[in-house]
């Protein structure tokens, strides 16, 4: 364990820990209201939970930097077997929140599946690619983690639950278009997938059939929202720019948002950087973005230092799924993109987003931990070699 604490890398683990540290803060502030008059619960019941399942994965994740990343291959196949059950099983005896059956409701707790297919979809492209790596020129071998990534993308798609799909595709064609694969498969397997895409829609259309719900299409329709603020996604976007205009450079104070009093319908979920600008104002709202960057640099300099495709793969996955998540969430704050409820890192409520975002930061790490001792390695077989000599 001493090995591990020295080697893991110290400035994304502090960054991290300020993120959430903010975040902790930010959600008791963001739900405490919320809780109380629409909940009926104490105002403290967001903050504990999250705080229970961040102390959980911490624990959780203390355990898992002790595998090796080559110990990840077999878990991940078992892992991607058993994951693809629960997404059809949910199917049918999932929680419906939200018109959408994404989870399984524990009473005290609940459990968002897709969201952990997304670290696991990580590993195992990592993993099979890696151990393939030999074999990237025939397209059976290419292709197959497509078809897999393809079915559960459907599963996810059936919820419904386009967001979490479209940052689990982007995670799978970043991790295909990553790997040393010849460009040649490349271009005719991405060929391929738009061609499929055209052909699925012209048979959806021609067969009368919606590809998306009535409120998923109004998603769409998400410019000028203070024009639409009769209807959900443009009341929720117009009442997240009412509290960034309130927050002005400097905010209002911690705990004074008055669009958390119901006005934001998620204001500790989806809406919550609302509230950190309404309340501690752009210039605190910038260095959260700064630090973004700063972890996301970060966690790709970990996978460019790996000494393996499997390391750079899983650093590099890790790096997508987090840079989709900020840029989604923040598109569809500021009406960039449309609202698809996906959460903020690190900020946001969710259980299930915060025990998958410490693991997928405990991988990333053991990547760096492994780069390490075996740099510690070979530098002390030259030292045996020049005592030698």
């Amino acid at each position: 364990m001493r090995k591990i604490i020295k080697h893991i890398d110290k400035p994304l683990l502090v960054i991290a820990f300020i993120l959430f540290a903010i975040g902790l803060v930010m959600i008791f502030s963001s739900s405490n209201v919320i809780a109380f008059m629409k909940n009926s619960a104490n105002s403290y019941n967001y903050f504990m939970k999250q705080a229970i399942f961040l102390l959980a994965s911490l624990v959780a994740s203390c355990l898992l930097i002790r595998f090796t990343t080559k110990s990840y291959g077999p878990l991940s196949w078992l892992a991607v077997i058993v994951i693809t059950a629960i997404l059809f099983v949910l199917l049918i005896y999932g929680t419906i929140r939200n018109k959408a059956i994404s989870w399984f409701d524990f009473g005290f707790f609940s459990i968002q599946p897709s969201e952990f297919a997304k670290l696991i979809i990580i590993i195992w492209m990592a993993s099979y690619y890696d151990k393939n790596k030999d074999k990237l020129d025939r397209y059976t071998v290419s292709l197959f983690p497509l078809l897999i990534a393809g079915a559960i993308a459907v599963l996810i798609f059936l919820q419904p639950d386009f967001g979490t799909m479209m940052i689990f595709l982007a995670i799978v064609g970043f991790l295909f278009l990553a790997t040393p694969i010849a460009s040649e498969i490349k271009m005719r397997i991405v060929l391929l997938g738009i061609g499929a895409v055209f052909v699925f829609l012209f048979v959806m259309i021609g067969s009368g059939k919606e590809v998306l719900l009535e409120r998923q299409l109004q998603r769409f329709n998400f410019q000028n929202p203070c024009s639409r603020y009769t209807e959900e996604t443009g009341y929720q976007v117009c009442n997240g720019y009412i509290a960034i205009n309130n927050g002005g450079a400097f905010g209002v104070g911690l705990g004074n948002s008055t669009q958390k009093y119901l006005y934001l319908p998620e204001p500790h979920t989806d809406s919550i950087f609302a509230i950190v600008i309404e309340e501690l104002g752009c210039v605190f709202a910038t260095g959260i973005i700064i630090l973004y960057f700063l972890l996301l640099g970060r966690i790709v300099k970990i996978g460019r230092e790996s000494y393996t495709n499997q390391g750079a793969l899983m650093c590099y996955g890790v790096a997508v799924y987090i840079f989709m998540h900020i840029v989604i969430n923040l598109g569809g704050l500021f009406g960039l993109l449309p609202l698809t409820g996906v959460p903020l890192p690190f900020m946001s409520y969710g259980g299930s987003y915060t025990m998958v975002l410490v693991f997928s930061l405990t991988v990333v790490e053991r990547v760096h931990i492994e780069t390490k001792l075996r740099e510690e390695a070979l530098a002390a077989r030259k030292a045996k070699k020049l005592e030698k000599a």
